[in-house]
């Protein structure tokens, strides 16, 4: 077997501990989203448009996990044995994955507020040209890169690839900035004035079905951090920052798959039912929406 050089900054053990760490991560995340799909795909009672949002939130969330599988295999041989063409399509995919993740929270979000708030129908129409419109928008802003305004190429351990951020020209900071407004910003004053919403509707009924701060919470505590180090580079010259601590930002965000299935899937009273039931096979229940009045 060929020997191969490590990248700077990392150690024998520090590969086997980020490996490690990307493969509990994105064996726990593609588990609890595997159930979550088969789940959705085997149970016909749960086949509405509401639950239709989850459904495309864990498949977008199992492709991220997919993707931390390839670096945790790659962190293992201690090299990245794909080429730059596998580097590419590597980020793109992982790409496409965290961007429909993010804007299925924010419908999710959105949905959630009419289930408990307005009590107005969701039609199979509205979710079915929404869920495709998501999964467009994030397959084009994802291939923006592969046609120059921004490139792909490795993280610093060169196990796994993403969107280059050390190079901080015009076309990295304009695309950077415009995926933090359209993929951060906006879905999550989306998921926070929807939530807030629910949480006033929640205490005039004098029943939480849910803690509504929780999802956005979780959000930004897993991309907030990798996000600011994007921003930073778009400002200042990233390399300065540690090789590892650039690693663990992230390991860190490719977690949000985990907490994205424990709370849209087996924390969601509308979703856990289905899930019980492709499990145990018992009948779920539907739950009851409390009125205000």
């Amino acid at each position: 077997m060929a020997a191969f050089a490590l990248p700077e900054g990392f150690t024998e053990f520090d590969m086997f501990t980020f490996g490690s760490a990307l493969l509990v991560g994105g064996l726990i995340g593609f588990f609890l989203n595997a159930i979550s799909i088969a789940s959705f795909l085997r149970v016909k009672e749960m086949w509405n448009p509401s639950n239709f949002f989850v459904f495309n939130l864990a498949v977008a969330d199992i492709c991220l996990n997919v993707n931390g599988l390839t670096a945790a295999y790659a962190s293992y041989l201690r090299y990245w044995p794909f080429g730059q063409d596998g580097c590419t399509f590597h980020a793109f995919q992982g790409m496409i994955a965290v961007l429909a993740s993010i804007s299925f929270m924010g419908v999710i979000a959105w949905d959630r507020y009419h289930q408990y708030c307005t009590r107005q129908k969701l039609f199979w129409s509205t979710t079915l040209t929404m869920s495709a419109i998501i999964w467009i928008l994030s397959i084009f802003w994802a291939a923006v890169p592969l046609m120059g305004w921004g490139v792909y190429d490795f993280e610093p351990m060169r196990t796994c690839c993403t969107l280059d951020y050390t190079k901080g020209d015009r076309d990295y900071v304009t695309y950077m900035l415009t995926l933090v407004f359209l993929y951060l910003m906006f879905p999550a004053l989306t998921m926070w004035s929807c939530y807030d919403a629910i949480h006033k509707h929640f205490k005039k009924i004098h029943l939480h079905k849910f803690n509504t701060s929780t999802p956005l919470r979780v959000l930004l505590m897993c991309w907030g951090p990798y996000v600011l180090m994007c921003i930073y580079a778009c400002f200042e010259n990233v390399k300065v920052v540690s090789p590892k601590l650039r690693m663990v930002l992230p390991v860190v965000a490719k977690t949000n798959p985990i907490f994205n299935a424990l709370l849209y899937s087996f924390g969601n009273e509308f979703y856990r039912g289905g899930v019980w039931h492709f499990l145990t096979g018992q009948k779920m229940v539907d739950p009851v929406v409390k009125k205000s009045k």
